[in-house]
């Protein structure tokens, strides 16, 4: 079944007209959501922490934040762009006593709905614009013009139009310059934690960690070590980014393309894949985020000791000495650490 795609000439902004849009929370999405909205036209609040960094940013852009509560009180429809383990919290003592029949509720992200740790009343629309791409993306993107692609999807529609405000929200943002793929709650949940777990973050970290550690292991210097299987990964990933695998494969040498062809599959194997298996498994029915729950609400312990056995794992701390030898790449550190 082809994916469904949409575009500006697709849909209007009619849906928020004379309407109020509270984007609660001006971190990374949010910023890019009520900036680029309020320069589309619509008429945007922000809710944010006063004393936080966050609320001066908001400041410094022209807004005047509100707590959420007072939000939900004077908006028509909410953008909730909070980090996804603080939600129900937040829900449960700020947006749901305020909630009124015919709001629309908008998630960047459908964790909380697709595993009903948030459960909105019938009454309330509920919908989720899901940039594919982080908010200072969204943002820049906007600024030049452009926008980065979105996905769109509606969890309830009591007011019979949901699918229509969703859009709108989208061509607010920009997205629908790019592109608007219509999808579901599940489908982007499940799709964004395995992506996440398997490829992008918690696979990538471990490959890199297991080439260092083999190369160290055998004994070739660290910093050699570092280059190989972490520094370059750079140059690699904005092939693919670019054009995909068969670009990245266009461009390297011929020995590393053989290299690619010959040895990728003995490393990825059918047990890795099985492995991946399990891990959608562990998503789709609910056990990850179960345990994330109760990872967050007992206080992230071991969520903490590995963070920080990974912050003195080899590879971070050679990367960091080289890093330092290498001013162009504007090398960052964590606040705090």
């Amino acid at each position: 079944m082809a994916v469904e795609m949409l575009y500006e000439k697709d849909g209007s902004m009619a849906p928020l007209q004379d309407k109020t849009i509270a984007v609660l929370g001006y971190g990374s999405q949010g910023h890019g959501h009520a900036q680029n909205a309020r320069e589309s036209g619509v008429n945007v609040i922000v809710a944010q922490r006063e004393g936080s960094h966050n609320y001066d940013l908001a400041k410094e852009n022209g807004f005047d934040p509100v707590s959420i509560a007072d939000a939900v009180k004077q908006a028509d429809m909410m953008i909730i762009t909070l980090p996804d383990e603080v939600q129900p919290q937040i829900y449960e003592k700020e947006i749901a006593p305020n909630l009124r029949p015919g709001q629309t509720l908008c998630f960047t992200h459908g964790f909380n709905i697709h595993f009903k740790t948030i459960v909105p009343p019938d009454d309330v629309n509920v919908i989720m614009v899901a940039p594919k791409g982080p908010g200072h993306l969204v943002r820049a993107e906007f600024v030049k013009g452009g926008g980065v692609p979105c996905l769109i999807c509606v969890e309830q529609d009591p007011s019979g139009d949901a699918r229509d405000v969703a859009l709108a929200w989208a061509i607010a943002i920009g997205g629908a310059r790019a592109g608007v793929i219509v999808t579901t709650f599940q489908d982007e949940t499940e799709t964004d934690l395995f992506g996440e777990q398997s490829v992008l973050c918690g696979g990538l970290s471990a490959m890199i960690k297991a080439g260092f550690e083999v190369l160290v292991e055998a004994g070739y210097e660290p910093e050699l070590a570092y280059f190989e299987v972490c520094h370059e990964l750079k140059l690699i990933v904005d092939l693919i980014y670019q054009g995909g695998l068969d670009y990245m494969r266009y461009s390297i040498s011929n020995t590393a393309e053989w290299g690619d062809l010959y040895t990728g599959p003995k490393i990825i194997d059918d047990h890795v894949k099985d492995n991946m298996k399990k891990a959608l498994a562990e998503i789709q029915d609910g056990t990850f985020a179960k345990g994330w729950r109760a990872e967050y609400e007992q206080g992230m312990k071991d969520f903490k000791a590995r963070y920080e056995a990974d912050r003195a794992h080899g590879v971070e701390t050679t990367g960091r000495q080289l890093r330092a030898m290498m001013p162009w790449l504007d090398p960052k550190t964590v606040p705090g650490n």
